[in-house]
């Protein structure tokens, strides 16, 4: 059977020296939410008519009233079995590094907030974030690409490889 993923981005965007990453704190929507309380980095599904980049761009820009100048691929995340109904989703990380405009207090999900890279690991998250942020906030890491099946809300493993063909991991 082929797999049919939800493709989305997920941007994490840093102040000019690097040492603090702007996440929204998902406290708006109330408990229904499946991500409420957590923080995250900004992003959301790519739509059908644009590329990963350009899906990127349009929702920091919806999120965060910002306009990408300078990004990268972090990595990309499989979660099968993440979605509300157990759907699939494939995410394309990103790192951002320059912007033009300034966010606002909030968005519909919560407030943003610029939390200091050191601290982030001690915020509530997705259990599975915790895997591959330090890959994320390791500028000189390669490219990443991890598989992270997802069951009842939480993650059942963590398989990663590196362009440099790599391999670390949880199974």
């Amino acid at each position: 059977m082929p797999y049919t993923p939800i493709l989305a981005t997920l941007g994490y965007i840093f102040s000019p020296d690097r040492s603090r990453v702007l996440l929204v704190h998902r406290t708006a929507r109330g408990p229904t939410d499946p991500h409420y309380g957590k923080f995250n980095g900004l992003g959301g599904k790519v739509e059908r008519d644009e590329d990963v980049y350009a899906g990127l761009c349009r929702e920091l820009n919806e999120e965060a009233g910002i306009r990408v100048t300078s990004a990268e691929l972090a990595g990309t995340v499989s979660w099968p079995g993440f979605g509300k109904h157990g759907e699939d989703w494939f995410g394309f990380v990103f790192r951002v590094f320059a912007f033009t405009g300034t966010p606002p207090a909030a968005n519909e999900d919560g407030p943003l907030e610029w939390v200091e890279v050191g601290r982030v690991l001690d915020l509530p998250l997705w259990e599975g974030d915790r895997f591959f942020l330090p890959l994320v906030f390791d500028f000189a890491a390669k490219p990443f690409h991890g598989v992270m099946p997802y069951l009842n809300g939480s993650p059942t493993g963590w398989r990663v490889s590196t362009v440099g063909g790599e391999i670390d991991g949880t199974s």
